[in-house]
């Protein structure tokens, strides 16, 4: 019975259910509209739903919101179940965040939607909502999608169509849960963004190329290059390129001085204080220079 039901209301079910379904009681106030609440729910009856999408409250926008809360009271019901695990609780279905404010701002009860979801209805009304609003981060939003994935089987294709996201947009984030906790960590802190994340999943130590990035600053484009340097460093200069790094003595840079300025070419001398043997080379740029340089030789003849 259970798997008809997910079968016949499928992913999006959520959407409906948070857009339309709910079809909640508007009432103006002035020059605002709210939504009627279907009831009010003391707020320590109120528990929050343990597989919510979002794991980040940043403080700060929970202080402005419960600031507001204060004055203005919370005009958003929150959409909540009944609690499976204790019949005397409600679940929140969307509205967390609220809640914390309100927590915050010391209210005591709460306007509520009370709606009878089953597991898979939360999880898609609580991951489109956030998704909706922006409210995750690239993290987050990846771990969501992974959820109704593992838990519940349904495709990237699925969860495109029935979010209005892109097919590559999901894939490109799903790839993001790859990379190590740490790297997970500073996108969640906001210290990368999730193009700085993109960039590094191909990375053999992409732990250590992530702090580099944040330390210095980098842009995206940096990182990817930072990448592609990694992956493929500098050959190392041969032995004969090696040996040529010798700081020349002041009478040698002299002599390439004069020549250039005699050939109007770029003159090097490889030659070592107290050998005999040494090489010269002299570099020319267009093809007449050639021709000049090589009547200026078959002169001397």
């Amino acid at each position: 019975m259970s798997n008809k039901k997910e079968q016949r209301r499928g992913l999006g079910r959520g959407l409906s259910a948070l857009m339309a379904d709910v079809e909640p009681q508007i009432i103006k106030t002035g020059e605002t509209e709210e939504v009627r609440p279907d009831r009010l729910i003391p707020i320590e009856k109120i528990v929050p739903n343990p597989d919510q999408p979002r794991r980040t409250f940043t403080p700060e926008q929970l202080q402005e919101l419960a600031d507001s809360i204060r004055v203005k009271g919370v005009i958003q019901p929150l959409i909540v179940r009944p609690d499976p695990r204790n019949s005397d609780q409600f679940e929140i279905v969307a509205g967390e965040r609220r809640w914390r404010a309100s927590q915050m701002a010391q209210l005591h009860e709460l306007p509520v939607l009370v709606r009878d979801f089953d597991d898979i209805e939360v999880l898609e009304v609580a991951i489109i909502e956030n998704i909706q609003r922006a409210d995750l981060n690239a993290i987050e939003e990846a771990a969501s999608y992974r959820q109704l994935m593992d838990k519940f089987g349904h495709t990237q294709e699925k969860m495109a169509e029935a979010l209005g996201k892109s097919r590559s947009h999901i894939a490109n984030l799903l790839r993001l849960l790859n990379l190590p906790e740490p790297v997970r960590d500073l996108v969640v802190a906001g210290d990368l963004s999730a193009g700085h994340a993109r960039a590094l999943i191909t990375a053999e130590d992409p732990e250590t190329l992530a702090r580099k990035a944040v330390a210095k600053g980098m842009s995206v484009r940096a990182v990817e290059q930072m990448v592609k340097t990694a992956a493929n460093p500098p050959a190392p200069r041969s032995r004969k390129k090696a040996e040529a790094s010798y700081d020349k003595d002041a009478d040698t840079r002299a002599l390439e001085s004069d020549l250039a300025a005699a050939l109007r070419m770029k003159v090097d001398i490889q030659h070592r204080p107290g050998q005999e043997a040494g090489a010269i080379t002299i570099s020319y740029e267009t093809l007449e220079e050639l021709d000049t340089l090589c009547g200026i030789l078959s002169a001397g003849r």
